[in-house]
């Protein structure tokens, strides 16, 4: 069975006081989190990421405000904007991805199967495209 890159709703809980999302492994989440960190304060015109993980999967949520997130599987590319904090993107491992166009004041919040792993990153898309399609 092939992974793809996956919109996942989680849980919205509406409350007159304030809504309440939330996500957990294996209900929501394809993999326990090993690793959570969030982007913000992105100058307007700047991308983040333009990297893939060769063993990493991440699951990516717009806490605030909006952004997309472009993926490629060595051979065609895909672009989703996330702009609700109850859905976000199942990123497999294998997959070139950057972030651009962010709004002002958005927050990323993404979590990851892995700890932090220099090792893992692949900075170099013709590389990825000779992993990806060798």
């Amino acid at each position: 069975m092939k992974i793809v890159p996956q919109i996942i709703q989680v849980p919205k809980i509406l409350d007159a006081r304030g809504n309440l999302s939330f996500f957990e492994h294996p209900k929501q989440l394809p993999f326990e989190i090993a690793r959570t960190y969030w982007v913000y304060d992105v100058p307007g015109g700047e991308t983040r990421g333009s990297h893939a993980f060769r063993e990493q999967q991440e699951f990516i949520v717009a806490l605030s405000g909006s952004f997309d997130v472009v993926l490629h599987d060595g051979e065609e590319e895909q672009k989703f904007q996330l702009n609700r904090s109850y859905y976000g993107l199942f990123v497999p491992k294998m997959y070139w991805r950057r972030m651009e166009n962010f709004s002002t004041n958005s927050l990323a919040l993404i979590v990851s199967d892995k700890l932090y792993d220099a090792g893992d990153y692949i900075r170099d898309f013709e590389e990825f495209k000779a992993l990806r399609n060798g």
